[in-house]
């Protein structure tokens, strides 16, 4: 066994006390979980994530990724991802950290980077790879920190450089070199992400977004989906309905009234496609969301199916 690995691994359970712990390291997250968890939806923000004990998997589109203590996962882009702990145990939980990304740090390191005029064309918005010894060092060290809180300061900005140059040179480093550029395919993409996140209850030309972003609506379209995994619409489908179920959690409005505010006219079709993706009608989601905890079985059905997508 690695010693970092290990090192880890003490860490994380010392200074992760809840399911998930904002650390007074900037950008910096623990996570643990004593038993698997049911599939969420979130949208998932640039960053890199490592396993240190148990494994997860992650659904974006029609793809799913497994990963655990000897492989990270890493996004570049603004994601809708489907993702669940799939090992984990009372005795052996699930522990893992992540590291928010900002392309302005990646993109200093470019500077002293002989690849980074390099275009690889473009890639997925969100990979797997592998954990090497000379990325696990560097991240323990930064976990370390959390023991010497003195030391956050001045050292988390060196070992996160670290970490970042470790990853520029690994597997994803052209994916990395990609989102720090402005003038990337990835980095237009990213940008049409951020106006549909902002603007998804409302109508769209896919001619008019390429043309935000300097391309051809066939390049736009082609683009788009190679680093989403999904069409600008489906992509906008499943942004809008991430955004009603939170509402009918946390405002309690009705499903129809719901469906209007995120931008679909025809209450069946908004039936319809929340079916699709969480497994039940919105109301009778709704009502489960917010009711007792008794209806296990329903609950376990709609996380299957949501996960399926």
């Amino acid at each position: 066994m690695r010693p970092s690995i290990e090192y880890l691994r003490r860490r994380i359970t010392a200074h992760c006390l809840n399911s998930r712990t904002e650390t007074a390291v900037p950008g910096l997250s623990l996570m643990r979980a004593d038993a698997p968890t049911m599939p969420v939806q979130s949208v998932h923000q640039p960053t890199f994530c490592l396993i240190a004990q148990g494994s997860k998997q992650v659904v974006l589109g029609p793809r799913l990724f497994a990963y655990d203590a000897r492989h990270y996962l890493i996004t570049t882009v603004e994601l809708p991802i489907t993702g669940g702990v799939t090992q984990a145990s009372a005795d052996r939980p699930y522990l893992a950290l992540t590291l928010a990304l900002d392309p302005t740090r990646i993109a200093a390191l470019l500077l002293d980077s002989p690849d980074a005029l390099r275009d690889p064309g473009t890639m997925p918005g969100l990979a797997v790879s592998t954990v090497t010894d000379a990325l696990l060092d560097p991240v323990a060290r930064l976990v370390g920190l959390l023991d010497r809180p003195d030391d956050i300061p001045v050292l988390a900005p060196l070992i996160e450089r670290e970490i970042l140059y470790r990853l520029l040179q690994g597997e994803q480093g052209a994916t990395l070199r990609q989102a720090a550029r402005a003038d990337s395919r990835l980095s237009q993409v990213s940008r049409a992400i951020a106006w549909i996140r902002d603007h998804y209850a409302e109508p769209f030309s896919i001619g008019d977004l390429a043309a935000e972003t300097g391309m051809s609506p066939s390049s736009f379209h082609r683009h788009f989906k190679a680093v989403t995994m999904m069409s600008p619409l489906q992509f906008r489908t499943r942004i809008r309905l991430q955004a009603a179920r939170h509402m009918l959690l946390a405002d309690g409005q009705d499903a129809a009234g719901v469906g209007f505010v995120v931008g679909y006219d025809s209450p069946s079709q908004f039936s319809r496609e929340y079916r699709r993706m969480f497994g039940i009608p919105p109301a009778r989601d709704a009502a489960r969301l917010r009711g007792p905890e008794s209806d296990r079985a329903t609950e376990s059905d709609a996380g299957r199916l949501a996960y399926a997508q």
